[in-house]
């Protein structure tokens, strides 16, 4: 999960060496923190949170746990 994460992130910024995804795990939710570029922050969230949201539901379509997906942008 946290490869299709980082492959999709890379693919819409301009510094994609800059990409980092963090992976936490607790009980009942897996966390990926996202460490971008400060150019980069607003292509990954998109115009209202558009772009961020459609990332977040594909990577929720590919679970294939029962634990509770969360992804968010460290700035």
């Amino acid at each position: 999960m946290k490869t299709l994460l980082e492959t999709i992130v890379r693919s819409l910024v301009d510094h994609p060496e800059c990409v980092v995804v963090r992976e936490a795990e607790q009980q009942q939710s897996i966390t990926y923190s996202i460490a971008l570029h400060q150019e980069d922050v607003g292509k990954v969230i998109g115009k209202n949170g558009r772009i961020i949201q459609a990332i977040r539901t594909v990577v929720q379509a590919a679970n294939e746990s029962k634990k509770r997906i969360d992804v968010r942008i460290e700035e």
